[in-house]
Order: structure tokens, then C-alpha cells, then sequence
């Protein structure tokens, strides 16, 4: 088990790591997931207090929703792409009366995305199954695929090791409009195919790597946009478990949002404005902003064939892209075709919140800072604020790297830096214990010696007295270069150790970046199988305020 633990547990879950031990860890995550108290006044209700979700799931239900529409939506998406009957039989569920939703979301990463993809869809399930059962009430998993997106350089690549244990990119080829159009508005070509023979030849071969191939060839393919093909991977991963997958450029879901790009297009710049104030109180607690808007910004994109555009207004000028627009002229398009307009990155909660009940949003670090800072915005919209809970944040363990931190003294964190400190710290206590005796020995008769030596020499000739001084350095510079030179010994004699090393902070810090980062999911798929989003709900604890160490 991972050495230095906060507690430590038997079973998948072999470690639970205080956030405050891990330097990558936003403190604002820290805050809200263990000391509530300190940032209540920046969110709108603990996740860990089961008053905070009765209240929660109140003020959504009293307010006003079109379940019956985004359930139909859902339903059409979901059967479009295939999606299991569990995630049609959720979806239908969020049309029931007073039923809610709990939601994350993420970009539609290449196969996926990240490992923390994966981890912010599991939060939402067990949150969601919890609070249905807690309460008494319809609750729905919704996963929100930011298919408006377009920083393609963003997505277009997964990462996964080799088998080598080397940090390996995958990308998909540009395609066109790749930059410009949202991902959504991208297809791809046969270049796909080869992408992932590329990825085929590359991940190290499993018993499950030919079925992990088969899923990817049946979304990823000719004629699809990367989108969809995430939203299909998704669905596949966890539908069976009641996840809701959503493609909010769909045209039917922009209809059911036309209202909020009038109202900003209304009161332009004022989103950005109440964002912005909300950042500099953040500041004054301690927590830095997550965005600074200008003070021309307007949230919204306007979408035509070169792109999705920034609006600016200044003044009674306003502009999309680099043309002079009428604000009157683009309030008037949002409302006959809202299918032409997406929100930035401040006013996509609110879409979100106008199209779904939510009574709790799955956040990562960056998401939980923006939600600090939508306090002001939610009420200008009169859409209920939602709680907002971290996702779960995890390393997964295979057994070589589970045997190497049962044998060696060694904390998870240790292993971030890329140098070879650690190891070093490692191989020199795997040295004799009479070796470091010896050296200590050594050093201990030196710094008695020098005394002695100095007052001799003086004796006889006080200027004497720095070339003893200096002698006694030189011994100790030479004894250093032997120790030295026994340590680059003991590092040749035991090479198993540093394969070992090496291969395990590959894993558990690829190229010096959290594992959950950076390696893409479909690597972990190809480790564990086809049901690993099943085991991640069944392994990791519902309250998600520490980092957690698994070995499935």
C-alpha cells in the first residue's frame, strides 16, 4: 500500500491522501470539499450536508422547467446514437414531475478525454443515486458534451503509454474547419481509421485491447464528428448505468435556450461584469478568480460558416468578429434562430440550469472556480443556483505498481518530480546499513579530528592553522567522491529497481502530470476492461474530499 497515508483501507481503494499533501490541488478545492464554512458565502450549498440537498432540490423544483422537452431531446439524441436502455430509461425519467438532475460535463476529448472524464462522470452517478435515495425523488446523471467547443488543438489528441512505459500522443488529423467551427460542426474523414491503428500498435496489448478497439472503430469513424463519437464512447462506458449523455448543439436543445442569448444580448456585458466583481471578492478571501473578462465581453458566440465568433460591445458599438454589427439586429436572430448562437465559457451554466433541474453540478478545480464567481449572474437570470461538488480525484494502481509502494518507503507525491531524486533517496537506502555506519563513522571522527588538528598545527605554527582546516575539507570532499561513486555502484548493481521506478512514476505521474491529467481513458480501458466505469462506482467513496488510491 502507498506509504504515508491518511488511512488506509483494504480492497480496490488502497490509499485516501489529504488534499493539503498534494501541491497540484487547487486550496479552493481544498476549501469547499473540507472546510465548507471558509467559502459558503462564494458557492450555494455543501454537497456533503443533506439539508443543503433538500434545500437544493426545492428551489428547483419551484422553479420553472420544460422537463417534458429536454426529456424529448434526450430521448432523440440517445436513440440516434444507439445509447443503452438504462440511459433511455433515465432520460424518460427526467420528464416525471418534480424529478432533478445532477450534471458534469466536459470537452469531447479524443476517445474520451482524460481519465478525469471518466472520474467526473462516476461522481455524477453516485451523487445522483444517492440523493434519489436519500430523498425520494426522480434523480437523473446528466453528462454535458461541450460540443460548441472548438479548441480543437485542445481535443484532438489522447495520450496513453507505450509499451515501453513511455508518454505517447495520439492525435487526430485536422480536419476541415478544425480551429474555427465548433467540434460539433467537424467530421471525421478516414483518416480516422488510422488514428486508431496508430493507437493499436502503440497501447501494450491486454486481453481487452481487441474489444476496446472494436467500441472506438463503431464511434470513431468516417463521416461522424468528434462530438458525437465522444458522446457515443460515453454512452457505451456508462449508459448502462443510467448516465444521460447530451449534445447541446443539437438545434431542438438550442430552441429550449434562445431565451438566455436574448437576455444576454438584452443587458450585454452586464454577465461579464457581476462575473468579474464576483473574482476580486474572491480575491479577498484568499482564492484567486478563475477569469478576468473585459469589460466589453458579451457571453455569447455568434456561429456562422468561419466560425464561432466573440461579440464585443463598447458603447453603442458592437461587433462580431471584426464586423459592425446592430444589437437590436442580433437580439432579434437570437430569438427566431437561437441554433445560431453558443455561451462562452460564464453563461454556459446558465443554458445548462435554464435546459436541466439541477440540484448539483460535478465540478474540476477550474469549473468549481467559475461557479464561485456565477453567484450574481444566476440571479440577474433568475435561474436557481445549483450546489456544486467536486469530482472524485483519483490515481489507479496496476499490481507491479502496487507491489512497488508495498516495498519501498515512498510517498505517491514523491514521484512528481522528474528528476531522479527520489530514486536516488531510494537506492541509497537500499545500501548495507553498515556502508552509511561506515560514512557516518567517518564523518563523526573527522569533525572530532579537526579540532585536534587545528590546535596542533597552531601550536607549532599559528599560520598552519587554515592549511589543517583545509586538509580535513579535502578528506571530506574525498570521502564524499567514494561515497558517491558507492552510490553510482549500488544504482548499476540494482537496475531491476530502477526499471521499477521508473515504469511506476510513468504511471502514476506521466511526464510530471497527475495520472488522471493526461493519460487518456481508453488506456485505462485497455488495462481494465470495458466495465471500469462500473468498478470506479462501486471502489470509490461518495464523498469525494481526498485524493483516492485504487487498485482494480
Amino acid at each position: 500500500m502507498v506509504s504515508h497515508s491518511d488511512a488506509v483501507t483494504s480492497g480496490p481503494l488502497r490509499d485516501t491522501i489529504s488534499y493539503s499533501r498534494l501541491p497540484w490541488i487547487r486550496p479552493l478545492v481544498e476549501a469547499a470539499t473540507n472546510r465548507y464554512e471558509t467559502v459558503a458565502e462564494l458557492l450555494h450549498g455543501n454537497p456533503a450536508d443533506a439539508g443543503d440537498w433538500q434545500r437544493a432540490i426545492d428551489r428547483v423544483t419551484g422553479a420553472r422547467h420544460d422537463r417534458t422537452a429536454i426529456a424529448g431531446v434526450l430521448a432523440a439524441q440517445l436513440t440516434r446514437r444507439g445509447a443503452p436502455a438504462a440511459a433511455l430509461a433515465a432520460a424518460r425519467d427526467l420528464a416525471l414531475p418534480g424529478a432533478v438532475a445532477v450534471v458534469t460535463g466536459q470537452q469531447a476529448g479524443l476517445f474520451g478525454g482524460p481519465l478525469y472524464t471518466l472520474l467526473k462522470a462516476v461522481t455524477t452517478i453516485q451523487l445522483a443515486r444517492q440523493a434519489r435515495e436519500r430523498h425520494g425523488v426522480p434523480v437523473v446523471p446528466v453528462f454535458w458534451v461541450d460540443t460548441d467547443d472548438h479548441d480543437w488543438t485542445e481535443i484532438k489528441t489522447a495520450h496513453v503509454l507505450d509499451r515501453e512505459f513511455t508518454v505517447t500522443g495520439i492525435s487526430a488529423t485536422d480536419l476541415p474547419g478544425a480551429g474555427t467551427q465548433p467540434v460539433s460542426g467537424l467530421t471525421f474523414d478516414g483518416s480516422i481509421t488510422a488514428t486508431i491503428e496508430e493507437l493499436a500498435t502503440t497501447l501494450p496489448p491486454t486481453e481487452f485491447t481487441g474489444a476496446l478497439l472494436d467500441a472506438l472503430r463503431a464511434h470513431y469513424r468516417p463521416g461522424v464528428s468528434p462530438a458525437t463519437a465522444c458522446a457515443a464512447w460515453i454512452d457505451a462506458l456508462l449508459g448502462n448505468e443510467g448516465l444521460v449523455v447530451f449534445e447541446p448543439s443539437d438545434p431542438a436543445a438550442k430552441q429550449l435556450a434562445g431565451a438566455v442569448f436574448t437576455r444576454e444580448l438584452s443587458n450585454p456585458c452586464e454577465t461579464a461584469r457581476l462575473a468579474r466583481e464576483a473574482g476580486e471578492r474572491m480575491t479577498s478571501t484568499g482564492h484567486s478568480a478563475q477569469i478576468v473578462p473585459g469589460d466589453d465581453v458579451v457571453c455569447v458566440f455568434r456561429m456562422d460558416e468561419s466560425g464561432r465568433l466573440p461579440i464585443r460591445c463598447r458603447g453603442t458599438r458592437v461587433t462580431v468578429g471584426d464586423r459592425e454589427v446592430s444589437l437590436a439586429d442580433l437580439r432579434a436572430e437570437s430569438e427566431t434562430h437561437p441554433e445560431r448562437f453558443s455561451p462562452n465559457v460564464l453563461l454556459r451554466p446558465i443554458v445548462q440550469d435554464t435546459l436541466f433541474p439541477t440540484v448539483c453540478y460535478v465540478a474540476g478545480p477550474s469549473e468549481l472556480a467559475y461557479h464561485a464567481q456565477l453567484g450574481g449572474v444566476y440571479e440577474a437570470f433568475g435561474v436557481p443556483a445549483p450546489m456544486v461538488a467536486c469530482r472524485a480525484s483519483a490515481t489507479l494502481l496496476d499490481s507491479a505498481a502496487l507491489r512497488f509502494f508495498e516495498r519501498n518507503d515512498l510517498t505517491l507525491e514523491e514521484l512528481q518530480v522528474q528528476d531522479e531524486s527520489a530514486l536516488n533517496r531510494l537506492l541509497a537506502r537500499q545500501m548495507p546499513a553498515s556502508v552509511e555506519a561506515t560514512f557516518a563513522s567517518i564523518e563523526q571522527m573527522l569533525a572530532n579530528a579537526e579540532p585536534q588538528l587545528t590546535a596542533a598545527a597552531s601550536a607549532v605554527d599559528p599560520t598552519l592553522a587554515g592549511a589543517a582546516e583545509t586538509t580535513v575539507t579535502r578528506m571530506r570532499e574525498t570521502v564524499k567522491s567514494l561515497q558517491g561513486k558507492i552510490l553510482q555502484a549500488s544504482k548499476k548493481k540494482d537496475e531491476t529497481l530502477r526499471r521499477q521506478f521508473i515504469r511506476t512514476r510513468a504511471l502514476v505521474f506521466p511526464d510530471g502530470h497527475p495520472q488522471e491529467r493526461l493519460l487518456s481513458i481508453a488506456f485505462f480501458v485497455n488495462r481494465y476492461g470495458p466495465d471500469l466505469g462500473t468498478r470506479l462506482i462501486e471502489a470509490l467513496p461518495t464523498t469525494a474530499d481526498a485524493h483516492y488510491v485504487l487498485s482494480l
